[in-house]
């Protein structure tokens, strides 16, 4: 690679006759993860220009041009089954950084959730915390408080031999300790609370660990701030954080396959730091509240590159920037370092120059450090300066918009078949079920956060009576002081689906977000998606996100819910294996009343149980079928309008105060989910299922059909909730077992202390 230096710490890069070796070199060298074609235009644009670039201007197109910023393999799909959802329910105030939606006459609830899976690979303490920062900031700077937070992670099995480990692939025991401290401390610091996730265990995410992490904000609409600027002779002002060499290229290493050396890209990992996160958020709500920010944005992903040209190509501006203005953390930064640095808790701030001194009083008050580093500008063209020389000169556009590609893809369609087991041991099989990674309790995660700080969580993730919480369903925020008002909040997916079929694995992750939220009498308002897939450059990993893309936008068309925000994770690939395809959805209800809100625990003895909706013999990707060993690819079919009609049903059941208890059916089935219902209540029940047709017990028990909950109705309203609700009753609540039968013939009876025994000591001799 020839280089020649013209300004000290800056160098011209020889582009112009560079061989398609040396273009790759320079790719290579430079940590710019572009590929030939890619460095081919850039060269070609140079030439049109008559000049070699800066390594500023190298370093910038490559940051802009990534995976990670452009979603160069991915527009074109979300454009065609994504966007531009029509809302039943749901007023869309805003899409930006974060998706706006109205709350009430005055607040919009703002929310997002992303991923952080290649730094958490490395470096899961650090990859994760910081991964919680950066989706708080993206709330922020909407100009909204952030007020809850969810973490679907996503590892391979805690019992995983480490003999079958590939060279640099660290244990998901490892793995999972460092994931869930950095959420812990990041969170708990800053004081807000983590009310949902999942936590997934599957082997397809031994060499890459998936964390995605999601925010949600209240925020007056009057003071919504939107990450665009279109005014000239603004300041760009940045406060926060200093800017180091931590997060050097990280967009670029999203952007890549994970491998052996991966563990020298460690510098692409940021340093997170809750403690001056906490300043920082009061200084920004103060700081919009005075009226004084007419445009924000949070620098993560790309740094100063994105957010300099993503602000002002968004609003039709251009840029001046003075990067020796920046304030450092260390001495000899290079300018390109400088501009691609991912250093954490840093914010810009577009401000009239009448208004600065406000902002540095502000600043003064909460100790948050600030600099003007800029201002914008009439015009196309990106400028950048390093004491007074110009060291980019780009058109905004060239940089910005990046590259997009139509990437082809295929579509493999599996043979369906499903094999028929030797019928099981019920009882056994049952605890086996409850003791299971996917399925036993996750309370030694949930209790590392502070799901309480701030005083705002109705319905908590651990849901029953104290001492013997179970898992709910979603959790319920009251984000208004003097409003009854509420917002549940859930998050799913289901690899083990998405494996099979990822079309009908996405339906079914919404059909089963809208179980959650109606399960605590939420009307399903909006979502927010987070697409984890493999290696875009395969055609069958095109075609699996063009499956699930198709069956998440067919589902969300139907149901009149719109995707408000979201973000697409590829290249989770690693020594040749790709994840399974794993769309992850954040969704979010209104609650007319939280005093009128639904949890999972049953309530009292003589209560009649119910079961919503249809169970049939599709066993692919169940739990029951994983434990046991079986094949099928009869994966659960999802019908939108059933959806829509008992999740109507149900909710009107809830407001006429008939259902007391409610859970949805998903990962283990109905006997999975009653035990779940007796566990959270610590009370017992017995249970008839002859009356779910003619098929064999086990496909009853635990088949993991769509659309299904079950509800306990008062003793005495059975008629108005059974002329209320489509359903059949299947049980009573009572005594000290679970009591279940098949018509005449029973199938276990399993006590209390057993059943929590078994559910509770899953991850116990895998964890802390």
């Amino acid at each position: 690679m020839r280089l020649r230096k013209i300004l000290e710490d800056v160098y011209e890069i020889e582009l112009l006759d560079a061989s398609d070796e040396e273009l790759i070199e320079i790719s290579e060298t430079l940590g710019l993860a572009l590929s030939l074609d890619e460095m081919k235009k850039m060269q070609e644009f140079f030439q049109s220009l008559g000049r070699n670039p800066t390594d500023v201007e190298v370093h910038a197109i490559a940051q802009g041009w990534s995976e990670h910023c452009s979603y160069k393999s991915s527009k074109k799909v979300l454009r065609k089954y994504i966007f531009g959802i029509p809302s039943t329910h749901a007023l869309i105030v805003m899409q930006d950084d974060a998706g706006v939606v109205e709350f009430d006459d005055e607040h919009a609830y703002v929310f997002k959730i992303e991923s952080h899976n290649h730094p958490s690979a490395i470096e899961p303490y650090g990859g994760a915390a910081t991964g919680v920062g950066g989706i708080i900031r993206d709330i922020l700077n909407m100009g909204a408080k952030p007020i809850a937070l969810v973490d679907p992670l996503f590892f391979g099995p805690p019992d995983y031999p480490y003999e079958k480990l590939n060279p640099g692939v660290k244990h998901p025991r490892y793995l999972l300790n460092g994931v869930v401290a950095g959420i812990r401390d990041y969170g708990n610091r800053v004081g807000i609370p983590t009310v949902a996730g999942i936590t997934y265990f599957h082997e397809g995410f031994v060499n890459n660990v998936l964390v995605n992490a999601g925010c949600l904000g209240i925020v007056r609409k009057d003071k919504i701030v939107r990450s665009v600027v279109s005014e000239p002779s603004l300041l760009l002002v940045m406060v926060g954080g200093r800017t180091g060499r931590d997060g050097i290229h990280g967009v670029n290493f999203a952007s890549k396959i994970l491998g052996e050396k991966s563990e020298e890209e460690r510098q692409a990992v940021q340093l997170g730091n809750p403690i001056l996160k906490e300043p920082l958020i009061h200084l920004i709500l103060e700081a919009n509240d005075a009226g004084i920010i007419r445009g924000m944005k949070d620098l993560g992903g790309g740094g100063l590159g994105s957010v300099v040209g993503e602000m002002c190509y968004g609003g039709g501006m251009a840029a001046e920037i003075h990067l020796d203005n920046v304030l450092l953390k260390e001495e000899g930064m290079a300018p390109w370092e400088i501009w691609v640095s991912e250093s954490q808790e840093r914010m810009l701030l577009a401000v009239r120059e009448e208004d600065l001194n406000k902002l540095e009083d502000l600043c003064e008050k909460w100790d948050v450090e600030m600099s003007v580093i800029g201002k914008t500008k009439e015009g196309e063209n990106l400028e950048i300066y390093w004491h007074g020389e110009k060291v980019l000169d780009l058109p905004l556009k060239f940089v910005t918009a990046g590259v997009e590609y139509d990437r082809p893809y295929k579509i493999e369609k599996k043979r369906v078949m499903q094999e028929i087991p030797i019928e099981p041991n019920y009882r056994n099989l049952f605890l086996s079920l409850l003791s299971s990674f996917n399925i036993g309790s996750k309370e030694w995660i949930i209790r590392q956060y502070d799901h309480e700080v701030q005083g705002k969580t109705v319905i908590k993730p651990l849901q029953g009576m104290i001492g013997y919480e179970g898992h709910g369903d979603a959790a319920i925020i009251k984000p208004l002081e003097n409003s009854w008002r509420g917002l549940a909040i859930t998050t799913v997916a289901n690899p083990q689906l998405g494996e099979i079929d990822p079309f009908w694995a996405s339906l079914y992750t919404v059909d089963e977000a809208v179980r959650n939220l109606v399960s605590v009498n939420a009307r399903p308002h909006s979502f927010s998606d987070c697409l984890n897939f493999g290696n875009p450059e395969r055609e069958e990993i095109m075609g699996e996100f063009h499956e699930a893309c198709r069956g998440l936008g067919e589902a969300a068309r139907a149901l009149g819910i719109p995707y408000v925000s979201g973000n697409v994770s590829f290249y989770n690939e690693a020594y040749g294996k790709n994840i399974p395809p794993t769309p992850v959805l954040m969704a979010v209800g209104i609650v007319e009343d939280v005093r009128k809100a639904i949890t999972s625990d049953f309530k009292e003895e003589g209560n009649s149980i119910y079961l919503v909706g249809e169970t049939r013999e599709e066993m692919g990707g169940s739990e029951y079928y994983r434990l046991i060993g079986a094949k099928s690819t009869m994966v659960p079919k999802v019908n939108l309008e059933e959806l829509k009609t008992r999740s109507e049903q149900l909710l009107k059941a809830m407001d006429l105060g008939l259902v007391v208890s409610c859970h949805d059916v998903s990962h283990g089935g109905l006997a999975v989910a009653l035990a779940e219902m007796c566990l959270g209540g610590n009370i017992g029940a017995e249970v008839d299922i002859g009356s779910l047709g003619a098929m064999r017990s086990d496909f009853k028990l635990f088949s993991e059909s769509a659309t299904r909950w079950v509800c306990e109705v008062k003793k005495g309203s059975e008629k108005e909730f059974e002329s209320t609700v489509e359903a059949r009753k299947i049980g009573e609540v009572g005594g000290e077992t679970l009591r279940i039968r098949d018509n005449t013939r029973w199938l276990f009876n399993v006590h209390l202390n057993i059943m929590r025994d078994a559910w509770k000591n899953a991850l116990k001799d895998y964890v802390g």
